[in-house]
Parts: C-alpha cells; structure tokens; sequence
C-alpha cells in the first residue's frame, strides 16, 4: 500500500474495495495466484482453473475443500457448480443450510445447524456432538445418535432418514473446517489478488521484499514476474534500497536480497550515496563507502549480481581493478581518518583510465 501511495500517489482502503471485482477473480479462474495468501500452491491453482469461482463464498469453500480429509469432494463441488452433477438433499430443511456449498457440507457451522435444525438439539448440544465426531470417540457417538434420532423422530423425520442424515454427518464433521476461519482467510485471499490484478508490480515487490532471505522462494516470485510481463531488474548500487522498489522499467532486486549482502552495507551504500550523488566508478565506490562494513566480499557479489553493470557492464574487468580499487580507497580513507584529507569530498577523481585513478598528492 505504502508502494502504490509512492509511486501512483493512490491510497487503497482494502476495506472499502469491491468484493465482486471481475478482474480479481479472473486472476483466480487462471490460477494467477504465486503470492496469493493460501491459495498459492500448484494443485490448487489447478483446481481453481475448474473451479472458475466467482464470488467470495466459492473461494471460502476452496480454502476449506484443500486440507487433508475433504480435499476427495473437491471434484464433486467443481461438478455441482458448473450442473454436470446433480444436487440432492436427504431433506428439505437441508437445503437452506447447504445450497451455498452445492449440498456438500464443508464447514463446522454447517454440522452445528443441521443437529439443530433436524434434531432439535441446542446449539452448545450440536456442537458438543460436532467434537465428539471430530475425536471420534464412539461411545459418546452412540449415545448422541441414539439422542440424533430421537429429536429428529419427533419432528416428523422417519428413523432411518434420521439414521442417514447421522451418517452423513458424521462423515464429513470429522475433516470439517471452521468457516469463520476460512473466511478470513479468503478476505485476505482476496485481497492479496486484488492488488495483483490492479497493482502487480507495487504487490510482487512487497511480496519479494517479505521473502528477501528465502532464495528458493525468491526465484519462484521472480519467475512469476517474468511469467506476467513484469521485469525484475538486477541490483543496482545507484538505484536499489535495501528492498524490492518498484521503478519505472520494473521492479529493482532488493541489495539486501544478494548473497552475503548485509543490512550494514546496504545502509552505508545508501547513505553514501543520497549524501554523494550517483557513484561514477568502483573506484568511487570504494573511495566513499565504509570498507568495515563493505568489504571485499560484499562487493565480490555485487559485481557478480550485476550492481555495478551501470558503471562497468564488463564485470571481469570490475573483478580485475579491485584489489587496486580497494587499496587506493583504504589509503584515501585512512589519510581521512588522519585529518589530512576529507572523506567525504564528492570532487570527481581525475584518472587516465577507468580502471587506474590519478592518485591525489598527500602531504607528509
């Protein structure tokens, strides 16, 4: 959000955004879900192709569906949704309770209010018999069955009906998932795909940004990235921050996300360079950053992750100046340190070559 403030001067109240927004579920049909809060994994953007959902209750149910347990009726509720399979209920009063789900009962709430409906079981009743079925502990499912079909006798429900509808239930409160849970977890969802499908380089930059120490989950996102048309530019010292910002061509890689790449370093890299201006060399580079924290190694990646291709695309000859680089800048440093120079004089360096400074005399 902070992203798209910066970059578009938008500010988004996610909750004030359309819950029936056409692209964002067009995201969803497509299985255009890397990043997408529980819906990112490869079989379930499988079963969303099927799926096609189209408003918020089909994502509550998905998320529900894809667990251990329930994920076998996942094919039965695409069927149902799209009329190749048909819908039937054991009785009437369950259809109210069951018609947003196709007639599969997916959720906790659902077992609660069907004990009531047709038992007449209070609600704390119902859903003492909901966990009991979830621990299966048989004894007690006994004695609430025996109970199950005696409130549902006396409300003009046959004894054997009253048995199925048992049964039924029983098979589905041992996996049944908690709505209320899963609802949230599908605004969320939602969300998340909302700014995708209206923001996608602002969101895959947060998105790269909160996984910066996850290499394996950093290659996925980016190529998502490349997958969606949104180009992921290399580490730039003149332009990258610690995390993944948006630019005009794309998004910039992250310089905290470079191997042995510290908070450290990126801060004295930054700080130098919004004091300093843009660095011109490697020379200028070593001669303005804190070499304590810079060292060689940090810039040893940098120029292997392309940092420095702004300066010097030939990064052989990068890896060949450097120890002239480093050796110039730690005796400019130290002659600073001394008084005898100032550290943080921006004049450009006269040289004869880009890779061989014209050393500044010191005095004795």
């Amino acid at each position: 959000l902070a992203l798209i403030k910066q970059n578009r001067g938008e500010e988004i109240d996610l909750d004030t955004i359309p819950l029936d927004d056409k692209t964002t579920f067009e995201l969803f049909s497509q299985g255009q879900t890397v990043g997408v809060f529980q819906f990112e994994s490869a079989g379930m953007q499988d079963y969303l192709k099927k799926l096609q959902p189209n408003s918020i209750n089909d994502l509550v149910a998905m998320n529900a569906l894809y667990r251990p347990g329930p994920m076998n009726m996942i094919g039965d509720f695409i069927s149902r949704k799209h009329g190749k399979q048909r819908i039937d209920y054991l009785h009437p009063s369950l259809e109210a309770i069951l018609r947003e789900t196709y007639g599969i009962i997916v959720y906790q709430e659902q077992v609660i209010k069907i004990t009531s409906e047709i038992a007449g079981f209070t609600l704390a009743r119902a859903d003492l018999m909901r966990r009991a079925m979830g621990k299966k502990d048989k004894s007690l499912m006994a004695e609430l069955k025996k109970e199950f079909v005696a409130g549902a006798t006396q409300k003009g429900i046959h004894r054997k009906l009253a048995a199925e509808i048992f049964d039924l239930i029983e098979k589905f409160a041992s996996y049944g998932f908690n709505k209320s849970h899963s609802v949230a977890y599908s605004i969320i969802a939602y969300q998340t795909a909302y700014l995708k499908a209206h923001y996608p380089a602002e969101i895959m930059a947060a998105i790269l940004t909160s996984e910066i120490g996850n290499t394996d989950k950093i290659v996925l996102l980016i190529n998502d990235c490349r997958k969606n048309g949104i180009h992921v530019l290399p580490p730039d010292v003149n332009e990258g921050a610690s995390t993944f910002v948006v630019s005009r061509d794309g998004i910039r890689f992250g310089l905290s996300a470079v191997k042995n790449v510290g908070g450290n370093a990126v801060e004295s890299i930054v700080r130098e360079r919004e004091r300093g201006g843009p660095f011109e060399t490697l020379f200028d580079f070593c001669r303005r950053v804190d070499l304590r924290v810079v060292n060689r190694k940090t810039i040893e990646s940098l120029i292997q992750a392309g940092a420095f291709d702004t300066l010097d695309r030939n990064r052989a000859r990068l890896f060949e100046g450097l120890d002239k680089a480093l050796s110039y800048a730690q005796n400019y440093q130290a002659h600073a340190i001394r008084g005898q120079s100032s550290l943080f004089d921006y004049s450009p360096i006269q040289r004869t070559s880009p890779m061989t400074p014209t050393f500044p005399e010191v005095a004795e």
